[in-house]
């Protein structure tokens, strides 16, 4: 039987924006190690696939007064290839997904890292592949704004290329180890890459020996056709943003369809949208965790969470009045299409009513219910054509993360939908993904715009 395939996506204190204020939250916990620990612990305990780090290198918006930032918790964070070395001493089956750009590292430089933590974790190394799109990041590596759409995705093909073929710099029994012949290893089976493209020229081969997996699963996320193209290109696993059935089982059909024209067949890239659950034993409890949470947002962070989500800036108008018909702004920073802000818009009567919405999650799927309800939303997404399976998105991170493992779990469990034991001892296996055999990386991408 098909069984979904479940990340656990910790965002420091938790995917909504108040969690830090929450009682059961550690509020200095994304700077603590422990805290860490114990989410990883929790997420082998709950026999989730991988540990999710989301991550971009800046602190964000902090020249625009209207956003909020010093109200938020998400942007102080620990580099996450570190965190996760860490956290790889203190498991044994879960994976571990680091975030690392593609725009502001080299590809020689991150295969020796990821190469290294899949050694240390004993093959549950994956890579989280992102190109970059803010300004504050473009900022902190010497450019002023950051690089279009196109060279970004162009750059980004040509480091998978690259990354991929170091990780063929030896043939399997290439360190042969023979210390009667004094022969460390076997030079015939060590392969120069010998790469020259438009931004990268390595010459190889990778210091290190081939990890377990051979192959790091590749991990991305986007919705445009750019970041589509390369998600069917190049990718393992995707990471989906999808508010709705009717929009998450497009994006699925659009996604898989790109695979043929790459040779890839349809279980060669899972889609694993984001949920934020909050789970309760009754609908009423579950409703009362909610609301506690949308207490805790101030309304000076409220108005920021909607400039920055692509909203006109509300500030001086009264929070529990009428939304002002003010014009969206040409340039939209949000997740989800215009359209969809426009449709959110409509539906609230208040500003207060609004910046509660996007809170909760309207750029993913973002639920509150018991149990039950929460497995059946998931088993309808998981069997008609919109999920793989998904990314775990705890509004409070220990709190509600445990509840749905203690709750959520058992549940698809009972149903045959989860599994109860780690069948596989590397990510690669946990995900279904096939084994990496050897293999040639191709030199050249044809298939992307370029400026």
């Amino acid at each position: 039987m098909r069984q979904m395939k479940l990340g656990l996506s910790i965002a420091n204190l938790g995917y909504h924006y108040a969690a830090w204020r929450h009682p059961d939250v550690p509020e200095a916990g994304n700077m603590q190690f422990s805290h860490f620990r114990h989410c990883a612990k929790l997420a082998e305990a709950g026999k989730f696939d991988l540990i999710f780090l989301a991550d971009s290198a800046a602190v964000r918006d902090l020249d625009d007064p209207a956003i909020a930032r010093d109200l938020e918790h998400q942007l102080v964070k620990h580099e996450p290839l570190a965190l996760l070395a860490a956290m790889a001493m203190v498991t044994k089956h879960v994976g571990l997904v680091c975030t690392a750009s593609t725009t502001y590292t080299e590809p020689y430089n991150l295969a020796r890292q990821l190469t290294t933590l899949d050694h240390m974790s004993r093959g549950r190394a994956g890579w989280n592949m992102v190109t970059s799109f803010s300004r504050d990041e473009a900022r902190n590596f010497g450019l002023e704004k950051p690089l279009t759409s196109d060279e970004r995705h162009a750059r980004a093909a040509e480091y998978v290329d690259v990354f991929k073929g170091l990780e063929e710099s030896w043939d399997d029994g290439a360190l042969v180890h023979d210390k009667a012949s004094g022969i460390f290893l076997d030079r015939s089976k060590m392969h120069l890459l010998k790469h020259k493209g438009r931004y990268f020229s390595v010459r190889g081969p990778l210091d290190i020996a081939p990890g377990p997996q051979r192959h790091i699963p590749v991990f991305t996320a986007g919705e445009s056709d750019n970041a589509i193209e390369l998600a069917a290109r190049s990718a393992d696993v995707v990471y989906g943003g999808q508010p709705n059935l009717e929009l998450a089982r497009a994006y699925y059909t659009t996604l898989k369809g790109r695979l043929a024209k790459y040779g890839r067949d349809h279980d060669d890239l899972l889609v694993l949208p984001g949920i934020m659950a909050f789970v309760g034993r009754t609908m009423q409890e579950a409703r009362d965790k909610f609301d506690r949470m949308q207490r805790l947002i101030l309304p000076r962070l409220g108005l920021g969470l909607l400039v920055v989500n692509g909203f006109p800036d509300y500030t001086g108008y009264d929070i529990d009045g009428p939304i002002p018909d003010l014009p969206m702004p040409s340039t939209i920073k949000s997740h989800g299409p215009s359209p969809l802000l426009q449709t959110l818009r409509n539906e609230c009567s208040t500003i207060r009513e609004l910046y509660e919405r996007v809170s909760a999650g309207f750029w993913h799927m973002g639920v509150v219910g018991t149990p039950t309800s929460i497995a059946d939303l998931m088993e309808e997404w998981f069997t008609t054509g919109a999920a793989d399976g998904f990314n775990v998105q705890s509004p409070c991170i220990p709190v509600d993360s445990q509840d749905f493992v203690d709750l959520v779990i058992p549940e698809l469990q009972r149903r045959g939908l989860f599994r109860t034991e780690y069948e596989s001892a590397t990510l690669r296996g946990s995900l279904g993904l096939k084994p990496a055999a050897a293999r040639t990386m191709p030199r050249t991408r044809a298939e992307f715009a370029t400026p």
